[in-house]
């Protein structure tokens, strides 16, 4: 007979599930403020920035980061090759492996969530800390790149507003340099912005490559059922705060009996608390791109300037209105992504990414057995709306990338290719995502039409929290790494009072 394997115990105030870009920021402020935090996290922890154990490519702002990745993917799909949804399985999550752009989107997208306490004006100097902490800056015009120099020429002629204003609420349409979270060519991921500065407090306890299965409330708190090194172990705390993303989230709450009792007992778990929308809402920005080759001169200048110094692939961006943008407000992307190399961004191609800020359409994600190691089912349904809201938004946007690459300071470096097929079997069969995939677990007021509540705890449950993009019931035009860093301020901030 198998030896019984006993649980190692841990305790603290709060246990905060996930180091991401929204985890780090909630134990952060709570271990600063005097909270005893544990922190779990499925990944590496590589200690401080100064420790030099993190790995090359986590600390290199020139170009996302492959490794320590989750491996979701869509499996096969029908006509098209099948989605990998990167997250990032490491200390500091996504905000470890992206592309460092900061920015906030528009004060609308969080007034017209309508949930207390998250309104623009409520939600600023959340958002001024995020700012601060990940030391976000703009890219100044004697650092662009020798392809995005001319994308700054190319969309000045054709009639671009030319601004960096990807951190101003109030801001609209625009082409300008990027606001990054880079530091002297560093990625400045959340664990260096709020983790090092209290690992020493007293209050920070890590357990890190820790695999979280479920969570169970007490009379007097909560529990999480963890494995470590194939042992497993529980953790105690008077609260407990999920920010395991978008994915991860959802998934330990249906394996804790949260969710749609059917679609938990299809997969072989006890209901213990009914919210049939945890898994649901998932959306993301659905891209596409239009690219050209380069001409040899133009390769030779990106890799002389790249041997020189600091040149990222991405650094310039454009906020654009496509024709149903009836609110004035824009609801495009249009970045250019350039390399002298294949990278995850390019094929060796000067690419202008398009995206769809103000998604409609809706999927799910669900788990698919008990096993904590096996990945949920992640359907993001992309271009599904009924009123092909979504792919007449990216229709649009890729007109203006064609007028993009088309103004002579970029024709003049890129080789002429038939005009980017606008049909919509080309752009279903091209679609993208663009890492921004948020919503499966959306807060409001009323539990009839969400999973949390407006101060993230989950309906149905006293002592646990969400703590990270999961809660968004709404995507905001923007990239999401700051405003999953102030998510994690202003959860912190209400478990303090």
């Amino acid at each position: 007979m198998a030896a019984t394997q006993r649980a190692t115990t841990h305790s603290a105030d709060v246990v905060v599930v996930g180091g991401g870009s929204s985890g780090a920021a909630v134990a952060g402020r709570l271990a600063a403020a005097g909270v005893n935090v544990l922190l779990v996290e499925a990944g590496p922890d590589y200690g401080p920035f100064g420790s030099g154990r993190w790995p090359k490519e986590i600390l290199d702002a020139t170009a996302l980061a492959t490794s320590h990745d989750w491996g979701y993917t869509s499996g096969p799909l029908p006509g098209r090759a099948p989605f990998t949804w990167e997250r990032a399985r490491i200390m500091g999550g996504c905000s470890a492996h992206n592309g460092a752009i900061a920015a906030v989107g528009h004060r609308s997208d969080y007034d017209a969530w309508g949930v207390p306490g998250w309104a623009t004006d409520e939600l600023r100097p959340f958002f001024a800390a995020a700012l601060a902490a990940m030391r976000v800056r703009a890219y100044q015009p004697e650092e662009a790149g020798p392809f995005h120099a001319r994308c700054l020429v190319a969309a000045e002629t054709a009639g671009w507003r030319i601004a960096s204003d990807l951190c101003d609420l109030d801001a609209n349409e625009s082409f300008g340099l990027e606001t990054v979270n880079v530091f002297e060519g560093v990625r400045w991921n959340s664990a260096f912005a709020y983790l090092d500065p209290v690992r020493d407090s007293g209050h920070l306890s890590i357990i890190d490559r820790a695999i979280v299965d479920r969570v169970e409330e007490t009379a007097t708190g909560a529990v999480v059922h963890a494995v470590v090194d194939g042992q497993p172990v529980t953790i105690g705390g008077d609260t407990v705060v999920l920010a395991a993303g978008v994915y991860g989230t959802p998934a330990i709450l249906q394996r804790s009996g949260v969710g749609d009792p059917d679609r938990l007992r299809r997969v072989g778990v006890t209901p213990v608390v009914e919210s049939p929308l945890v898994g649901s809402n998932l959306h993301d920005h659905p891209m596409v791109n239009a690219g050209r080759e380069m001409v040899d001169d133009l390769r030779r200048a990106i890799e002389h300037e790249s041997a020189r110094g600091f040149v990222p692939e991405e650094q310039t961006l454009g906020k654009s209105r496509s024709s149903l943008a009836t609110d004035g407000l824009y609801d495009t992307h249009l970045f250019p992504v350039c390399a002298s190399t294949q990278t995850t961004l390019t094929d060796g191609r000067a690419l202008v990414e398009v995206a769809c800020m103000t998604p409609r359409s809706r999927g799910r994600v669900d788990i698919v057995s008990p096993d904590p190691e096996a990945h949920p089912h992640i359907d993001h349904a992309y271009l599904t709306d009924p009123d092909d809201h979504d792919i007449t938004v990216l229709r649009d946007g890729l007109v203006l990338a064609e007028e993009l690459l088309s103004q002579s300071a970029l024709a003049d470096v890129l080789l002429p290719e038939p005009a980017r097929d606008l049909s919509d079997a080309a752009i279903r069969r091209d679609v993208m995502h663009y890492y921004h995939p948020v919503g499966t677990t959306p807060m409001g007021v009323d539990p009839a039409t969400s999973v949390c509540g407006p101060t993230g705890h989950v309906h149905g449950m006293q002592h646990v929290v969400v703590g990270d993009v999961s809660l968004m019931p709404q995507v905001p035009r923007a990239n999401t790494n700051i405003p999953a860093v102030v998510i994690g301020e202003r959860i912190a901030s209400f478990l303090l009072g």
